[in-house]
């Protein structure tokens, strides 16, 4: 039953109008139920009042279930979207995450592992890529270091043991024959000269690698490779050496670049027949000094010449250590070459042979 309040004002209409209704909400008595109510005075009643109630209850109840329906689409659709949108998190993710296991495996010290997924057009991609970059270039690394570690070894290994040997034949009395004597003290000498110079060569090879800063000062290249040149003329008077020379200064370590050309020219002498000519030439290009140093001897092919800057390295190992080298020589001509801003180069000489080019940057004037 609706509650209806003890007064209705029923407004007037406007220009006179007949009609006059009023409409408004009312409670009921004793429940929460709502009714829309009508209240009219009718003309044609001589002014009586004639009230209509209609209940809300269906209205209300569509409007609630209109609400929940609302509801819990809004929970559905941002439900989905939370679901989207975590999927679309972990696509973009993933990547990341093999990058993460690949990280993993390598710090366990697997090296051959690579990051599958490197799409170069992503930023992840090429986070990727430069991962698998740069871990192709610590393996590469850390097989060099294997094989130096090995070839240091072996070649440390000769010396001691004709050392021991050596020594061996002075415990089993060579004291007493003169002979004997001479024989072992001499071979342990040799020996240990040789190792000096093995472990010299090495620990400059370590300084370069460190990156260890070199004299800096205005060195006359030319004068450097005449002396050079001079001494390598007196150590062997039967090898025809040409000279040719432009006056060239760069600023690095006069003692280095001097044992780059002391390096190049025993190379030669080691690796072809006696009396082959070589020729060592000076001179300017471009803004940088170049000093090639050609033999006419056997010569390298492709291979040995993209290796011949290899530590331990040998085109023919039996007469390098026939010869007593242990291939370090070249290494030391690139690593200095490269400490003072330059490069080595080898490639075949015209007509056979094998040419060293180095290159290093003039002084500044």
């Amino acid at each position: 039953m609706p509650q209806l309040p003890q007064t209705i004002h029923v407004p007037a209409q406007p220009n006179e109008g007949l009609d006059r209704v009023s409409y408004f909400t009312v409670g009921s008595r004793g429940s929460a139920e709502q009714y829309r109510i009508r209240a009219a005075v009718e003309p044609d009643l001589n002014g009586a009042m004639l009230i209509t109630a209609e209940s809300l209850h269906d209205v209300n109840s569509t409007l609630h279930h209109l609400f929940l329906v609302e509801v819990l689409v809004t929970l559905a659709v941002l439900a989905a979207l939370a679901a989207l949108g975590l999927w679309i998190v972990r696509l973009g993710l993933r990547p990341l995450r093999e990058i993460e296991v690949t990280a993993a495996a390598i710090t366990a010290g697997d090296l051959s592992r690579r990051v599958e997924y490197a799409d170069p057009q992503t930023e992840v991609g090429r986070v990727g890529s430069a991962l698998n970059t740069m871990l192709d270039r610590i393996e590469a690394s850390d097989r060099r270091l294997r094989r130096f570690v090995a070839d240091a070894s072996h070649e440390l290994r000769t010396p001691l043991a004709a050392v021991r040997a050596y020594a061996e034949l002075f415990d089993r009395g060579a004291a007493a024959r003169p002979a004997d004597l001479e024989r072992s003290m001499s071979g342990i000498t040799r020996e240990s000269e040789r190792m000096s110079l093995l472990v010299d060569d090495l620990l400059l090879l370590a300084r370069l690698d460190e990156g260890r800063p070199l004299e800096q000062k205005p060195v006359d290249l030319a004068a450097v490779v005449g002396e050079a040149v001079d001494a390598a003329r007196v150590v062997e008077p039967g090898r025809p050496i040409e000279l040719s020379v432009e006056p060239a200064t760069v600023t690095g370590d006069e003692a280095r670049l001097r044992q780059v050309l002391d390096n190049l020219l025993a190379n030669a002498r080691t690796h072809t027949p006696a009396g082959t000519a070589v020729s060592v030439e000076l001179r300017q290009v471009d803004g940088r000094a170049e000093l090639i140093v050609a033999d006419h001897g056997p010569g390298l092919t492709e291979e040995q010449a993209s290796r011949v800057f290899e530590r331990f390295y040998r085109a023919d190992s039996s007469r390098a250590r026939a010869s007593g080298g242990a291939g370090l020589g070249l290494s030391i001509v690139a690593a200095v070459a490269e400490a003072h801003g330059g490069a080595a180069e080898a490639r075949p000489t015209p007509g056979g042979g094998a040419t060293f080019v180095i290159a290093l940057p003039l002084a500044a004037v």
